[in-house]
């Protein structure tokens, strides 16, 4: 049996500058460099590595958990390597296991480039913003950017509920109370029933996954907080009609008028391959205004695309194929990947065309 130390193997994600972690059985150890997966130069893995490894770092009571439920969500800081998230789970019958580096300095909307209306929305004293994006599209990086900003310029008391608590701010001009759903809390809904009752002027919350948790958000929104979340949604329109769609017909109409009530905005993003290496966000945003609040009353989402090609002076909005097209123009993204990642291929394909003549 070989032996494998999983601290080194930690360590050699923030080394090679990577953002994951892949273990899984009659496979060599993989990492993932600007969104590709590369293998360690290391011998296959049987089941019987992987548990050992991964059984070290973690408490009698995570492996029972495991040992339940066949799956494990944690957060694991290694001192002098860095913060990772991971995920535990069973794949033929054998321990898998999937790290992502969590960075300890957390990145400012400069550093990312962010557009400069993000740090206009984050003004705002009340309403439901959502960043929204697959798996892996940074979404939990803009957010604590988001949040770092107004820690560096406002007094606010910060509640988060994340599944497991990923960045975590040191209290500047803001205080935060980090709640991990497992550990601190019973659920994202319970949290959000009692975060009303903490005094908190702004909450993140990490996963908007049922309809209680989007229920509460929109209630917590509504009532003069700013609150933050997130989707696994990858277009600002679909983002709307996911959050209808959890609930029943008859239930359809408040929630609608609810969402036109507090929705702020929905930035839908995606991770890009740059040429040369790297990556880059390409952003869709949605920012509500009185047009777009009635369309989404009047049950006409479908529209809300156009009306965001229209109503763009000034007002910060982005179509996710202007990005795409933008990021082409700047020599920052190939033809492929613009293609590749578009939400509107036909669209992208045009915009592309005309570009080039």
């Amino acid at each position: 049996m070989a032996t494998y130390d999983i601290k080194k193997l930690l360590q050699s994600i923030v080394s090679h500058g990577a953002s994951d972690l892949h273990l899984v059985s009659r496979t060599e150890p993989q990492i993932r460099i600007d969104g590709s997966l590369k293998p360690v130069n290391l011998p296959k893995m049987t089941g019987e590595d992987i548990e050992e490894m991964c059984y070290s770092l973690i408490t009698e009571k995570q492996k029972k958990q495991f040992e339940e439920n066949n799956e494990l969500d944690f957060a694991l800081l290694l001192p002098g390597i860095g913060r990772f998230r991971a995920n535990y789970y069973k794949t033929l019958g054998d321990m898998a296991a999937a790290f992502r580096i969590i960075p300890i300095d957390i990145p400012s909307l400069d550093d990312l480039k962010a557009p400069s209306i993000y740090k206009s929305l984050i003004q705002r004293e009340k309403g439901l913003i959502l960043v929204t994006g697959p798996t892996g599209s940074g979404k939990s990086t803009t957010l604590a950017a988001l949040l770092n900003e107004i820690n560096l310029t406002e007094q606010k008391h910060i509640i988060t509920v994340e599944d497991p608590v990923e960045f975590i701010h040191q209290n500047k001009k803001s205080v935060f109370s980090h709640r991990g759903v497992g550990e601190d809390t019973n659920s994202f809904s319970t949290a959000l029933k009692f975060a009303m009752r903490q005094d908190p002027d702004i909450i993140l919350i990490g996963e908007m996954r049922d309809k209680e948790t989007i229920e509460a958000a929109l209630t917590a929104a509504e009532t003069g907080h700013l609150v933050f979340g997130t989707l696994h949604t990858s277009s600002a329109p679909g983002t709307i009609n996911r959050i209808i769609d959890v609930f029943s017909g008859d239930e359809q109409p408040q929630i609608r008028a609810m969402i036109a009530t507090s929705l702020v905005a929905v930035i839908a993003q995606a991770l890009l391959p740059k040429m040369g290496g790297g990556r880059v966000a390409a952003s869709e945003i949605l920012i509500t205004n009185h047009a777009i609040s009635n369309l989404i009353r009047e049950d006409k989402v479908h529209q809300i695309y156009s009306q965001m090609q229209m109503g763009q002076s000034g007002s910060g909005m982005q179509t996710q194929t202007q990005a795409l097209v933008r990021y082409y123009k700047e020599g920052k993204i190939s033809h492929e990947t613009a293609l590749q990642y578009a939400n509107k291929v036909d669209e992208v394909s045009r915009a592309l065309m005309s570009v080039k003549q």
